[in-house]
């Protein structure tokens, strides 16, 4: 009878595996954005928008929100700049960002450079006209680990907050992306199951939470397929075993 007992509880655990990760993208504290938010994604580099931040665009768009992307450089580390914004494009179509809705910039203190930190006064200043064109609410970027400690990426937020503190009449607010330790960073899809457990079961999410189910990570697999150039050995391993390809969490940043 224990024993029967114990298989009905598997099976009914496995059944409530399968139940979540095959629907659709989860939104958790979805209460935090509307229908008349304009989202802005400030990323580094063409394909951060779908190594790092595929849950939260899939499940915004999914939701209504208007969604839009700024990239800070074309991605010419290897000589490729003239490929990379194309790619990004597609990229883009794939996750549901319209093309008017983005723009790749291409200046010379912005340069893809793993060893270069990029300042936070020229951030702004190429920030800027694009939150004020396209009437920016919210910025989701980087924190100040930049998930891989890149230093074009932990440069973005520092880049945010210069441009907000220079706009204090301005009610936009400045989000990032949480990094998370090297071990739990590579759990691929035990990410999604434990995130769901601990945030259904444990603690209710204060901050914006992204769980991609099945269709949400076939579609970053799809968006990173776009980019063609980049898919070396390394990054077919990363796309198979990386967290940020399931799961995003967002911690606020407060301007000082």
């Amino acid at each position: 009878m224990i024993r029967r007992s114990r298989h009905y509880l598997l099976v009914l655990f496995v059944a409530w595996i399968i139940y979540i990760l095959s629907g659709q993208q989860t939104y958790l504290a979805s209460s935090l954005f509307d229908k008349d938010d304009r989202i802005l994604l400030l990323t580094a580099h063409p394909d951060d928008e779908c190594m790092f931040f595929a849950p939260t665009i899939a499940a915004l768009v999914q939701n209504g929100i208007k969604v839009f992307s700024l990239c800070l450089s074309i991605g010419n580390a290897d000589g490729l700049g003239d490929v990379r914004p194309l790619e990004l494009k597609r990229s883009l179509a794939v996750l549901g960002v319209p093309a008017d809705h983005s723009e790749v910039v291409n200046h010379t203190a912005l340069q893809d450079n793993i060893h270069q930190s990029w300042d936070p006064e020229i951030i702004a200043d190429v920030l800027k006209p694009f939150v004020e064109v396209h009437n920016i609410t919210t910025i989701l970027t980087f924190d100040e680990r930049g998930v891989s400690n890149h230093p074009n990426h932990y440069s973005l937020p520092l880049g945010a907050v210069h441009l907000l503190r220079s706009m204090p009449n301005i009610s936009i607010r400045l989000l990032s992306l949480k990094t998370v330790p090297t071990l739990p960073k590579y759990t691929g899809l035990f990410s999604p199951i434990v995130t769901h457990i601990w945030y259904s079961f444990v603690v209710k999410p204060r901050q914006p939470v992204f769980v991609a189910g099945f269709k949400g990570y076939r579609t970053a697999l799809q968006a990173m397929y776009q980019h063609w150039s980049q898919l070396v050995w390394f990054r077919w391993l990363y796309v198979l075993f990386s967290r940020y390809m399931w799961v995003n969490e967002w911690l606020p940043v407060h301007i000082a």
